[in-house]
């Protein structure tokens, strides 16, 4: 739409062009003596064309989707409603323009990728609560808040140059807030996992004072946070220090889990050899209860006991006369299943 006012304003200038050349043609008829009505005539249609296209090319006020127009009143001295996407007329030396971007802008502060001799770009030089240095990467996405209360807000506030909120409000909120918050945390943190939450109460905190200002805070992108060559050996060396102490920690616990499975495994197979001996003990002992009991109800159990484990082609048993018999002789003649013969003792000889 731009392209659409320099079209109306080269109209202009050509209308003027026509006029200029209007006043040539009714100088030189008027030399020659001839009827300057018709250069008169042109000279009189371009130059009203050229002035009413101009006029109107100052009265078009053209906004791309991208910005918001704040428009201040000569006459009132007051600020208007600002002006939206589209075209707008304006009425040309009592209402005054300005073109605000309402798309996301971003504003890096680094050394290494600054781009201007602008010492502003510079990564952000903080002090810890430990007293070490430390430099923030950072960038920051904003946007102005299309609200028409803040965008003119901010025309108020920092309209003695175009794009003074940058300067001087933006980027010493940044590095204000961003110094503040370093302080309260220690180096080695920060050096850690304690940057992610570095990171994220600088965006809170940013969000918050920018944004009653018209300042919408999108996001905050910690991309590097660098410290002193003598502190980061410092904290290499307590790394390895930690990893080696807690290789040899799990060396100790392997070996120690070891140990214990060995201890416990012998402990448990002394406990299963003891139950072992005891049953048996408690076994035999129940065995021999039984066998007391029996032998007390039948006293020939014995007998038949021995017998039992007698050949079985046994069939005869010689028992001395006199000698005291461990068996009954009957009963064990009786108990037998062949009856075996016990022969008679002889009379002692009287010796014819």
């Amino acid at each position: 739409m731009n392209s659409f006012t320099s079209i109306i304003q080269l109209l202009a200038l050509a209308g003027l062009g026509v006029g200029v050349l209007g006043i040539g043609l009714a100088v030189a008829a008027a030399s020659q003596n001839r009827p300057a009505r018709g250069g008169v005539a042109i000279a009189i249609v371009g130059f009203v064309a050229g002035i009413v296209l101009s006029l109107v090319s100052q009265g078009l006020l053209i906004v791309d989707t991208t910005q918001r127009a704040v428009v201040f009143n000569v006459l009132s001295g007051d600020l208007e409603e600002p002006k939206g996407p589209g075209v707008h007329i304006i009425l040309p030396g009592i209402q005054q323009t300005f073109l605000y971007p309402i798309s996301q802008q971003t504003m890096s502060f680094s050394t290494s990728e600054r781009t201007t001799s602008n010492t502003n770009d510079e990564a952000i030089q903080a002090r810890s609560v430990d007293g070490q240095q430390v430099n923030v990467d950072l960038t920051l996405i904003f946007r102005l808040n299309a609200e028409g209360v803040r965008i003119n807000q901010i025309h108020r506030d920092w309209s003695s140059q175009p794009g003074s909120y940058i300067e001087g409000l933006v980027r010493p909120a940044v590095r204000s807030i961003v110094r503040d918050v370093v302080a309260r945390l220690e180096a080695e943190s920060i050096y850690g996992a304690g940057r992610e939450d570095m990171q994220l109460e600088i965006t809170n905190r940013l969000r918050t004072s920018l944004e009653t200002s018209g300042i919408l805070v999108s996001e905050v992108l910690i991309r590097n946070v660098n410290f002193t060559e003598q502190f980061t050996d410092a904290i290499e060396r307590k790394q390895i220090e930690q990893q080696e102490l807690q290789r040899a920690q799990t060396e100790a616990q392997r070996l120690e889990a070891e140990a214990t499975g060995r201890a416990n495994a012998t402990i448990a197979e002394s406990r299963g050899e003891a139950e072992a001996i005891l049953i048996r003990a408690e076994a035999e002992a129940k065995a021999l209860e039984l066998v007391s009991e029996q032998i007390a109800l039948n006293p020939s159990l014995i007998q038949y006991t021995y017998i039992q484990q007698l050949s079985d082609n046994v069939s005869l048993i010689l028992l001395p006369s006199n000698s005291p018999f461990l068996f009954d002789p009957e009963s064990l003649l009786n108990s037998a299943n062949n009856q075996p013969v016990i022969p008679t003792p002889l009379a002692p000889s009287t010796g014819n």
